[in-house]
């Protein structure tokens, strides 16, 4: 027993003195946009910080100004380089009225640097360090991104776009590999808060495949919570031909599909 035990704590010892990735410094992010009051983006009441620059190019995509990463007028819409202690002064005048801060984007792992400068800044300020710290991401990252943003996030949601590579290639026109890492990943770290699955009608709502994903999201963890979202044309780029939106009748049995497999904490939006 002793000798199983001083395994244990040798191992323990071990993964302490292992060297931590170092995380990047950025005191200023390119920001697409803020909004003070959001009750979609995470628990609670949240302020949500979204970041310009995104890795993929999805023919869904509600947000596609924000794609290109750079500082350039698209649309009309101008993104701004602003400093982690601008928002700090935003994210104070909200304070009393929120649970915590989502950045979102584009992608927000495109700015890990930043990411990880300004929730290490809210978790060191007296006034700001009760609120939580999510992500909202694509999860199209190395694995080392959340080894970085391990200690200063408390959540992460990502988005799968399909379980099946081809489809999710001609979603977001890149492959689903570093996605799936990632979930595996952050529910290894409990850092998965939840996998919100987008349903295009046509496209990645097929039953058998729904039912595939259930059981591959089921294997990593059994009580993973997942929100079924179903795809709004509103605001959504143009496509041609047009997108359709899935009825609710169709996200309700897409929901009953994955909740058939495991016990998975299903929502529908």
């Amino acid at each position: 027993m002793s000798s199983t035990l001083d395994d244990v704590l040798e191992a323990f010892a071990a993964q302490q003195a292992a060297p931590r990735p170092t995380p990047r410094v950025c005191a200023s992010g390119l920001v697409a946009d803020t909004i003070a009051f959001s009750s979609v983006d995470g628990p609670g009441n949240r302020f949500v910080v979204f970041l310009q620059g995104c890795n993929f190019d999805c023919v869904a995509c509600h947000n596609p100004q924000t794609i290109p990463g750079q500082a350039a007028t698209v649309d009309g819409h101008q993104p701004h380089r602003t400093s982690v202690d601008d928002l700090l002064v935003h994210i104070r005048r909200a304070a009393p009225f929120i649970s915590g801060v989502t950045v979102s984007g584009g992608e927000a792992t495109q700015q890990a640097g930043f990411v990880h400068t300004l929730c290490e800044a809210i978790k060191a300020n007296p006034a700001l360090h009760r609120l939580t710290c999510f992500v909202d991401t694509n999860g199209s990252c190395p694995t080392t991104v959340w080894d970085e943003l391990e200690h200063v996030v408390d959540g992460v949601m990502v988005d799968l776009k399909c379980l099946d590579d081809d489809i999710h290639r001609e979603l977001t026109g890149r492959s689903n590999e570093a996605t799936l890492t990632s979930i595996r990943h952050l529910a290894g770290q409990g850092r998965l808060y939840e996998v919100r699955l987008l349903l295009v009608a046509g496209w990645n709502d097929d039953a058998a495949l729904i039912e595939r994903t259930a059981r591959w999201l089921a294997c990593v963890d059994p009580a993973m919570p997942v929100k079924v979202i179903g795809f709004r044309s509103h605001g959504a780029r143009p496509h041609d031909p047009p997108l359709q939106e899935p009825t609710r009748e169709a996200l309700e049995r897409a929901a009953d599909i994955v909740r058939s497999v495991a016990n998975l904490d299903v929502c529908v939006v």
